[in-house]
């Protein structure tokens, strides 16, 4: 009966989820809000609270979030690493501080404490790869001159993860600053190793797991990932941190092969994720941290949109590309909900994981809005500004021309 009543519920759930991402793909929305909200719906408090299938969706969250970062460093090279690294590091760090610092600023004076401000941090830090990268295949900008400097971006934002995630995972398991040392020391010497294993030997992994089965290819790919994430949690360091390093490993026809392999998959436990999430959100517990939400959504769309502008501008982009790089930053989805999944997890702070989610679906909504019309409205405001510059010089010209006329006049008269 308790197995009947599982499969009921899981059904149902993968079914909502079906339905919502084809009503989000015509209006060419990104469905991260509707799978957050199918979440408070089927969770504590919610409409039709889950019963026997809660443990089996916690089980396919962590698989969504082990798959999300394996997919993301199937995206790049070590040697796309070292390259963003060494030309892009200065927009890192702008974009670390521009970013990260009102998230730590409003957590402190929302008084939850310091372990809960460097994870909001981390909330408000991180972009959307998987939301922007969507919308600039929507807007038709993937071949733009600013578009490497997006990515250039995220890669940074991603590869800092990599420190960051172990960091979080020793805070919010009790470990103080100094007290914690030798685990952060041990979870980030273990990110350094396994960073270093995928750059100076990742054609030997690629060859290792390479297959012309694409069977064979699936299993190896996804048994190694999921073996690694283990290990890495067991060390400190974050499963997901582990699956990103994997994927980062993995190069040429073995990363392209697994990427169309996995690609489904990571869809399908990505929005279960998305929906444990919201499971253990209390739909009545966001409406106090509303306010909170939006203003600090507001403040870091402005920070993301001067960051994209400074990065652009480094770059040489033109003033148009500036703002659309700006504008195309400012969705955050999947990894500010894994970062503040770690708190809620933890039992850090009751009002975090609302806070988190009311954030998300402020900007996952307002992000493709920002990406498309930045530009558009910074040049209307740019034009504007100039017709009244016009405007007052033509009046100080004229006011002038009067002034010397009068003054003509009266010495004529003289």
């Amino acid at each position: 009966m308790h197995s009947a009543v599982l499969l009921i519920e899981f059904g149902s759930i993968i079914l909502a989820l079906g339905l919502l991402g084809r009503f989000a793909a015509r209006f060419r929305l990104s469905p991260i809000p509707l799978y957050l909200l199918a979440g408070l719906a089927f969770g504590e408090g919610g409409l039709l609270p889950l019963g026997a299938s809660e443990e089996f969706v916690a089980t396919g969250a962590e698989i969504g979030v082990i798959l999300l970062l394996l997919m993301l460093g199937l995206e790049y090279s070590a040697g796309d690493l070292i390259t963003n690294l060494k030309s892009h590091y200065p927009s890192g760090l702008v974009d670390c501080a521009f970013n990260a610092l009102p998230g730590a600023a409003a957590a402190l004076l929302l008084g939850w404490g310091p372990v809960a401000a460097v994870v909001l941090a981390g909330v408000t830090w991180i972009s959307s790869s998987g939301v922007i990268a969507k919308v600039l295949g929507d807007l038709g900008r993937v071949g733009n001159r600013e578009t490497p400097v997006i990515l250039s971006v995220l890669v940074l934002e991603d590869l800092a993860m990599a420190v960051y995630l172990p960091i979080v995972t020793a805070l919010v398991a009790g470990a103080g600053l100094l007290a914690g040392s030798a685990t952060l020391a041990i979870a980030l010497g273990a990110a350094g190793l396994v960073l270093f294993l995928a750059v100076r030997y990742g054609r030997l992994i690629s060859r290792f797991v390479s297959s012309d089965d694409p069977e064979k290819l699936l299993l190896v790919v996804l048994g190694l990932t999921i073996l690694v994430a283990g290990i890495a949690q067991q060390l400190q360091v974050s499963a997901a941190v582990g699956a990103f390093l994997v994927g980062i490993a993995l190069s040429g026809e073995v990363a392209e092969g697994a990427h169309t392999l996995l690609s489904p998959l990571r869809d399908l436990f990505a929005a279960v994720f998305f929906v444990f999430f919201g499971l253990h959100t209390d739909p009545a517990s966001i409406p106090p941290v509303l306010l909170p939400a939006l203003a600090l959504a507001v403040l870091t769309a402005g920070t993301k949109i001067a960051t994209g502008y400074w990065a652009a501008r480094r770059a040489g982009i033109s003033v148009k590309g500036r703002w659309r790089t700006g504008g195309a930053l400012v969705a955050r989805g999947e990894f500010s909900i894994v970062i503040a999944g770690l708190a809620v997890s933890a039992g850090i702070e009751p009002s975090l994981g609302p806070l988190a989610t009311a954030y998300v679906l402020i900007l996952v909504i307002l992000g493709p809005l920002t990406a498309r019309y930045t530009e558009p409205v910074a040049s209307w405001w740019t034009r504007r500004a100039e017709d009244r510059r016009e405007t007052r010089k033509a009046s100080s010209r004229a006011a002038a021309e009067a002034e010397a006329e009068a003054g003509a006049s009266v010495g004529g008269g003289d």
